[in-house]
């Protein structure tokens, strides 16, 4: 069961957060959003469908996000939770730890912002299209 997401690269994404990355349907980002992909998303988590959030609050689910810009694919693995909300009306966080709040889409994923691919970096930094499939099983 799969979401897609679009979201647009942003001149200020660094992608240097330790432990998570995230998406915005804010049109905006400055400096300071360090873990933040792209902004303009065109979902948000209150947009995914019953079922696939359903699926994601099994504590035994793993959740696989794969992100494509330009030429670049990366794909990363994390878990379920059952206290996942998928409730937030604005942005989704993929974290590497194991916090989870109304924006979390993951927990214990196996990479931040800071993590990778720098050629996907440089992309979302010179404003590609980004499109984020989030696949649960």
């Amino acid at each position: 069961m799969d979401e897609t997401i679009h979201a647009t690269g942003h001149e200020n994404v660094t992608a240097t957060h330790e432990s998570t990355f995230e998406l915005t349907s804010d049109d905006y980002l400055t400096p300071a959003g360090d873990c933040i992909l792209g902004v303009e998303a065109d979902r948000v988590p209150t947009d995914f469908d019953e079922a696939f959030v359903a699926a994601c609050q099994s504590a035994g689910a793993t959740i696989t996000a794969t992100l494509e810009a330009g030429d670049h694919t990366v794909t990363v693995t994390g878990r379920g939770h059952p206290d996942l909300s998928f409730e937030n009306d604005r942005s989704m966080v993929a974290r590497t730890s194991e916090y989870v709040d109304d924006r979390t889409i993951m927990i214990g994923a196996e990479a931040a912002a800071s993590n990778l691919d720098r050629g996907l970096i440089e992309a979302l930094s010179a404003g590609a299209e980004l499109t984020l499939t989030l696949s649960v099983e």
